[in-house]
């Protein structure tokens, strides 16, 4: 199942949407999270639009990772332990804000005397940084080496899957599966993490017969 970061403006870290976690860690199902910001959330209160798509190149990436530290903190992961969920463009900004996230995050209640805060890093079993780590995450990032090698050290082998964000380039498609491919191909890891990434963990998450991936780019935005 696909859902967005968000639901008309509103977070999902709430007891309405507790039953579509709880039915999708039940069965075992991953839950794919695709981010959505509008050209309307302008990036300053005195403007009324975000200008030179901002909204769309680093929105984007802020909506994923809010929506992933909402949850965190909400305690998703304490309440469903084995719950799956990818998100898109690996991981939004977490994989590279990793110091902010993880010895930032101990801090939470430092800088602010919010009960709500404090009290939410008091109920989690874990650091926060340990929640970021158990999502998944795609390489539809546009061809980027450096920023794919950043998620893969982040996240794991284990929680990376190919994606390409198909059809939306400039060429109708065929640019971003091209360079995703080759990026993979040539970054730095081992060819056993290289076929998890291209097959082997959707195979797994999805539940599909073995070699059903092949050849195929198995995207998340459907």
């Amino acid at each position: 199942m696909q859902i967005f970061t968000n639901v008309n403006g509103q977070p999902l870290d709430q007891e309405a949407y507790l039953p579509l976690f709880e039915t999708l860690a039940r069965h075992d199902l991953p839950i794919w999270v695709h981010p959505t910001r509008k050209p309307a959330v302008a990036d300053y209160q005195n403007e009324k639009r975000s200008k030179y798509d901002i909204w769309w190149a680093l929105g984007w990436p802020y909506e994923t990772s809010v929506f992933m530290t909402r949850v965190v903190f909400w305690g998703l992961f304490d309440r469903f332990p084995n719950i799956k969920i990818i998100t898109h463009h690996m991981g939004g900004l977490v994989p590279y804000l990793e110091g902010r996230i993880g010895h930032g995050l101990d801090s939470l209640g430092t800088r602010t005397d919010e009960e709500e805060d404090i009290r939410a890093r008091e109920r989690l079993q874990k650091r926060p940084y340990d929640y970021f780590r158990m999502f998944y995450a795609d390489t539809a990032l546009f061809g980027s080496v450096a920023a794919t090698e950043c998620g893969l050290a982040f996240f794991g082998a284990d929680k990376v899957l190919f994606a390409t964000d198909f059809p939306f380039d400039p060429q109708g498609g065929r640019l971003f599966v091209k360079e995703t491919i080759q990026v993979i191909r040539y970054m730095t890891c081992s060819p056993e993490d290289r076929q998890k990434i291209f097959e082997e963990n959707a195979q797994k998450l999805l539940k599909l017969e073995e070699g059903s991936c092949k050849d195929l780019c198995v995207r998340v935005r459907v």
